[in-house]
C-alpha cells in the first residue's frame, strides 16, 4: 500500500514539476547483468542479496546471539567481496563466500563468550526502535551505489532510494513482530523475486 501511495505521489510530482528527470540515473550494472547474465542476477537478487543485506541491517534489531554472530559474518563477507578479483567466475566466488560465512559463524560462535553475546543483545534490544529507524535509512542510502559509483546525494536520488527506505522499515517491522531473521529474509527474497518476474519479458525478448 505504501509503495502504491509513493509511486502515485511520484507521478503527481512529475506532472507538477516537469523539470525533475527521474530517468537521469540508471542502474547500469544491474541492467548489464540482466542482459548478459540473467541467471547470476537472479541468484544475487533472490538468494545472496536477501541473506547479506538482512544480515547487515536487520540482525541488530532485537538480536539473538546467533543473529549477532551472523551480523559480523555478513560484514566479513562484504569485506572479502571487495578483495576477491572481479574476473573470478561468479559461481566459484559466491560459493566461497557462502562457505566463508558458515566457517566464520562456527568460529565466532565459539570464540566470543556467550555472556558477551547475551549482554550485547540485551543492550541492543533496549534501543531497537532507534536501530530499526537508522538501519532502514542506511539500507536505503546504500542503494545509492546502484545508480552512481561514488557517494552522491540529491533530490532525484533521494526519490529513487525512498522505496528502499520504506522496504527497510517493513523488513524491520517483520523482524520485530516475528522475532526471527528468517522472515525478513524471506520477504526480501519475495520482493526481489517479484521484480525479477516483471523483468522476465525484457530478458526473453532480448534473446
Amino acid at each position: 500500500m505504501c509503495y502504491l501511495v509513493f509511486f502515485a505521489a511520484l507521478g503527481i510530482l512529475s506532472i507538477l514539476f516537469p523539470g525533475i528527470d527521474l530517468n537521469s540515473y540508471e542502474q547500469t550494472d544491474l541492467n548489464r547483468l540482466l542482459e548478459e547474465e540473467p541467471l547470476r542476477l537472479m541468484f544475487l537478487a533472490v538468494i545472496l542479496a536477501p541473506l547479506i543485506e538482512e544480515g547487515m541491517f536487520r540482525t541488530l534489531i532485537i538480536p539473538s546471539p546467533n543473529e549477532l554472530i551472523f551480523f559480523i559474518c555478513t560484514w566479513l563477507l562484504v569485506i572479502s567481496l571487495a578483495i576477491i578479483p572481479e574476473d573470478v567466475y561468479w559461481m566459484i566466488k559466491y560459493g566461497f563466500l557462502i562457505l566463508l560465512i558458515i566457517l566464520s559463524f562456527i568460529f565466532l560462535k565459539e570464540f566470543i563468550p556467550l555472556k558477551w553475546q547475551r549482554s550485547l543483545c540485551a543492550f541492543l534490544g533496549k534501543y531497537y526502535k532507534i536501530i530499526w529507524a537508522l538501519t532502514a535509512v542506511v539500507f536505503g542510502m546504500v542503494h545509492i551505489f546502484n545508480y552512481v559509483e561514488g557517494f552522491e546525494l540529491n533530490f532525484v536520488l533521494v526519490l529513487l532510494i525512498f522505496p528502499r527506505i520504506i522496504a527497510g522499515y517493513f523488513f524491520g517491522k517483520i523482524k520485530v513482530e516475528n522475532k526471527s531473521l528468517i522472515w525478513p529474509i524471506a520477504m526480501h527474497a519475495m520482493n526481489n523475486g517479484l521484480v525479477f518476474v516483471f523483468l522476465l519479458p525484457r530478458i526473453l525478448f532480448s534473446t
